[in-house]
This record gives structure tokens, C-alpha cells and sequence, in this order.
């Protein structure tokens, strides 16, 4: 178990780096000249080769490169003298647009998007599960035609559809939830206002996602059912319990495992609808807020920690695939 975990710990860091470098260098050729970005409409020649040095711009990408990835362990400074400035580790830059380090935009909008991102995760999950399970121990009845209508409902209607009838109905019409349309409030300074932000947001995510899950549950434990080991399973008289709790759903749980991490870290990369719908300022909002106002530094950020959670969430998946399934560490 240690060599399989020591294995996929080592190709994702290679797998990690290689993305990174990727990134920097399809950002780093774009046709423009970046330092030219760092000073607004009043630029001369002069602020845009001192801002290039000062930002190491006039270095081989090579050692551009170097600059980066030793600044996300190290910090950086960035200039000479009195006007010298320190971004502290981990540094991504620095966004001449918000006048402040990269890594203190990613620190106020990450907490929002994970908050929103695992509440959704938990809820479509519950939801998805639990129905697909129902549905296909009631295949062909009322309980199984219900699901399908749920399933129908989520697949076709928008996120952007779901988060403003929710708007709409719940928090201007009938006055249920309080609209929030700006702010955040940390979960640990005070729960109820935190839940208020996120409710909404976590039930648009999770309407679109657990019609899916649904689905995807019901043919799973449907075919796994199926199986000569499930049939022997019965025939040896076990309770029809014990045959889903411990053969049907382990064995359609892996699958399912799979698409939660990678719809996951499809959500940290950015809910962009969601947040915009609820002004939620997360990562989606940064990021559609730098590629409008080209940011390069943020926006080359925003897509590094997206390529990183996508593969932590490959290493988690493979991890819990060597529990589900022994035969996997071989």
C-alpha cells in the first residue's frame, strides 16, 4: 500500500509541474507585451521597461519560470531600493490592476468558492444517491417515475434558470431566505449568516448535479445487480439489506466516487454562473474579472489551482479506489 501510494504521490507532483509549466509559458507567449498591461492608459516607454525589469519580464522564460516557482515557496521581491515590494510565499505575482499580491486575492475568494463547492458536493450527493438507490429498488413504480421527472427537471433547466427562480420566488416573493447579494461570512464568526450566503447558491449547484447522480446511481445499482456474485449473494439467503449495503452499492460506489472528485474540482476551478448570479466574489467572479481587465497574473493563478485540485482530486480517487477495491494496489 505505501509503494502504490509513494507511485501516484510521485507522478502527480511530475504531472503537477508539468501543468505549470504548461500554463506560464501559453500565458507568457501570448502577443502582447505584459509590462505594457501594468500601468493603465498613462504608460510612457520609460514605466514600461522600468515595471519590466522590476517584474523580471526582461529575463529568458526560463528564468521566468524559476522566478515563479521558487516565489510559490519563497516569497518574491519584486524591484531594487525604496520602491521594492514583497510578495510573501506563496507568491503568484503581483496584480497591478487590485495594487496588491496575487496570493491575497486567491486567499479572499478561495474560502468562498471551497465553502460553496462542498456544501453543493454534500447536498447533490444525499440528494443524487439517495434517489438513484430508490429509484432502482423501485424500478417501474411511482417512486422510479418521480425520479425520472427530478432528473428531467435538473438536466434541462440552466444553473443561471434555477438561481434566479430561487432568487425570485424564495427570497423576493415569499420571503423565506433574506436575499444576500454581496459580502461573505466565514462559517466559524458566525454559522447562521453563513448558511443565509450560501443556501441558494448550494441548492442551484446541487438541483443540476444531483439529477445526474440520480440517474447515474439508478443504472449503476441496476447493473450491478445483475452480477453472478449478487444472485449468489441471494441464493445463500442473505437479508435483501445486507446484498445492497455490502455487495451492490460498494461495488457501484467506485464509479460514482470518480465523478463527484472531478465534478469537484470542476467547482473550485470556478462555479462562474453561480457566483455571478449571487455576487458571490470566488475564484469564478476573480477570474472572469482578470480576463476582462487582463490580469495575466491572476488569471495564470486562478488556472494553476484549478489544474492542482483536479489532480489531488486524481490522487484522492485512486487512494479510495485501493480500499474499495484491493485489486487495484496491484
Amino acid at each position: 500500500m505505501i509503494g502504490f501510494i509513494s507511485r501516484r504521490l510521485g507522478f502527480s507532483i511530475l504531472t503537477l509541474l508539468v501543468v505549470t509549466f504548461a500554463v506560464y509559458v501559453i500565458f507568457a507567449v501570448l502577443p502582447f507585451d505584459p509590462a505594457a498591461l501594468t500601468c493603465g492608459q498613462h504608460c510612457n516607454a520609460t514605466i514600461i521597461h522600468a515595471n519590466r525589469i522590476r517584474l523580471g519580464y526582461d529575463k529568458p522564460l526560463w528564468d521566468q519560470f524559476w522566478l515563479f516557482l521558487r516565489g510559490i515557496f519563497m516569497g518574491r521581491t519584486y524591484g531594487t531600493g525604496a520602491g521594492a515590494f514583497t510578495c510573501p510565499a506563496p507568491s503568484f505575482g503581483f496584480s497591478f490592476n487590485q495594487n496588491t499580491c496575487v496570493s491575497t486575492l486567491l486567499a479572499q475568494a478561495f474560502p468562498i468558492t471551497i465553502s460553496l463547492a462542498v456544501g453543493a458536493l454534500i447536498l447533490w450527493l444525499i440528494i443524487g444517491v439517495s434517489l438513484g438507490i430508490l429509484a432502482a429498488r423501485n424500478k417501474g413504480k411511482i417512486l422510479d417515475t418521480a425520479s425520472s421527472v427530478f432528473v428531467l427537471l435538473g438536466i434541462s433547466l440552466p444553473v443561471f434558470v434555477t438561481g434566479l427562480f430561487l432568487l425570485i420566488w424564495m427570497s423576493l416573493k415569499w420571503h423565506i431566505i433574506p436575499i444576500q447579494l454581496q459580502g461573505y461570512v466565514s462559517l466559524f464568526s458566525n454559522p447562521f449568516k453563513f448558511g443565509e450566503y450560501f443556501i441558494l447558491p448550494w441548492i442551484t449547484l446541487a438541483f443540476a448535479f444531483a439529477a445526474l447522480y440520480t440517474r447515474f446511481t439508478r443504472s449503476s445499482i441496476l447493473e450491478t445487480s445483475g452480477e453472478d456474485y449478487i444472485r449468489t449473494a441471494r441464493a445463500k439467503g442473505l437479508p435483501e439489506k445486507i446484498v445492497l449495503r455490502k455487495h451492490t452499492f460498494r461495488a457501484a460506489l467506485a464509479p460514482i466516487v470518480t465523478m463527484a472528485s472531478l465534478d469537484f474540482a470542476s467547482l473550485i476551478g470556478g462555479a462562474i454562473l453561480t457566483e455571478s448570479i449571487f455576487n458571490l466574489p470566488g475564484l469564478g467572479n476573480l477570474t472572469l474579472q482578470s480576463i476582462y481587465e487582463f490580469d495575466l497574473n491572476v488569471v495564470v493563478a486562478t488556472t494553476i489551482i484549478a489544474a492542482a485540485v483536479v489532480i489531488v482530486m486524481n490522487l484522492i480517487v485512486d487512494l479510495l479506489y485501493a480500499v474499495l477495491d484491493p485489486r487495484v494496489r496491484a
